[in-house]
């Protein structure tokens, strides 16, 4: 199966701004940064946490604990996905028991990266509230789950696929909308 590209949906600006926009709801949601931890689900969520510190370190001058899940071995399709999954690190910076914990990742689609996130977080503490942060919201849940805070709101057919593309891994920073087609 390939996929090819159907549109562009946000670019490096977009992106830039909608991060922004974001992190400023993190501050007011949690009235400040006292007990925020942020937390990046592997891959890409862990490069947007850094970004979403980066902007609270900027105008609020505090630097918010950051931490990164793996979330691999959670995963309720992981016999469906890979033969031999990889597993990336998970680090957190500090207990995260009593905390604001705030994951964050680069697409929501069924919410079942999130209940297997939600499960490896629950294994390194017990945080106060769980709150989720995602770029783009894409629709058709399969599970109760729904962001706090959304970058972009993107409505999808199930046949479509949504790549955020990050500089750290993929040499830019967009987000399109792809295509599946036979090979």
């Amino acid at each position: 199966m390939m996929l090819r590209e159907k549109a562009k949906l946000m670019s490096e600006t977009d992106m830039e701004r909608a991060i922004r926009r974001m992190a400023h709801e993190i501050v007011e949601t949690n009235k400040g940064l006292d007990k925020v931890v942020l937390v990046g689900i592997q891959r890409r969520g862990v490069f947007l946490a850094q970004r979403i510190r980066e902007i609270l370190r900027q105008f609020e001058q505090v630097k918010v604990p950051t931490g990164e899940l793996d979330i691999t071995l959670y995963r309720d399709d992981l016999t469906l996905l890979h033969d031999h999954p990889v597993v990336h690190s998970t680090s957190m910076p500090l207990d995260i028991t009593g905390k604001h914990v705030v994951l964050v990742d680069d697409v929501i689609y069924t919410g079942r990266t999130i209940r297997a996130a939600l499960d490896a977080l629950m294994d390194l503490g017990r945080p106060d509230i769980v709150q989720l942060a995602v770029l783009v919201d894409r629709g058709h849940r399969e599970l109760p789950i729904s962001p706090n805070f959304v970058g972009k709101n993107i409505p999808t057919s199930r046949d479509e696929v949504v790549e955020v593309r990050v500089k750290e891994i993929d040499g830019t920073n967009e987000v399109v909308i792809c295509e599946r087609q036979e090979a």
